[in-house]
């Protein structure tokens, strides 16, 4: 399969969507670095090849940007993994702007209460970030805990966020 890439400059620097054939998104993050983005792809679904091109995918980044919080929320994503990680990766898309949860509530979202770690590695192989918003989990205390793309740009989608009006995300 050959994958379409598109890097765009962003408030928090060069981000990366890696999208198949479909427009689906494969990856994406803060990095102008491909091969970093298509290392976080699940062997089954990485592309043999990737050429550039234009993403929709990317046009919604760069309204999210603009202040539209929601412009993510639609986005088509497509990702390999256990039961557990895609239930948890479709209940990271229900959570709010502007509403973070930590990784103890997101794994009680999940009805296992006591998978905390379990949570936070769901997180930790969010393959499309931004749009499958791991971002917006946190550790108990409220302090960051990790990100794939740095800590810095976890603050900096979270501080966007909180300062704006909250959108409902189906």
């Amino acid at each position: 399969m050959t994958a379409i890439v598109q890097t765009i400059d962003t408030p928090d620097g060069a981000f990366t969507v890696v999208a198949d054939h479909r427009g689906r998104v494969l990856a994406s993050g803060w990095t102008a670095d491909v091969g970093a983005a298509v290392d976080r792809i699940h062997p089954r679904l990485r592309p043999s090849t990737v050429r550039d091109g234009e993403t929709d995918a990317a046009a919604a980044a760069r309204a999210y940007y603009g202040g539209d919080l929601s412009a993510i929320d639609d986005v088509a994503v497509v990702q390999q993994g256990t039961a557990m990680q895609l239930a948890g990766w479709a209940a990271l898309r229900r959570i709010e702007p502007g509403r973070p949860l930590s990784y103890a509530e997101f794994a009680a979202l999940l009805d296992q209460p006591s998978a905390v770690r379990a949570a936070a590695s769901i997180c930790a192989r969010n393959a499309p970030a931004l749009f499958v918003p791991c971002h917006r989990v946190l550790r108990t205390d409220g302090s960051l805990g990790g990100f794939a793309w740095g800590l810095e740009v976890k603050r900096s989608l979270l501080d966007r966020e909180a300062t704006r009006t909250p959108q409902l995300v189906a």
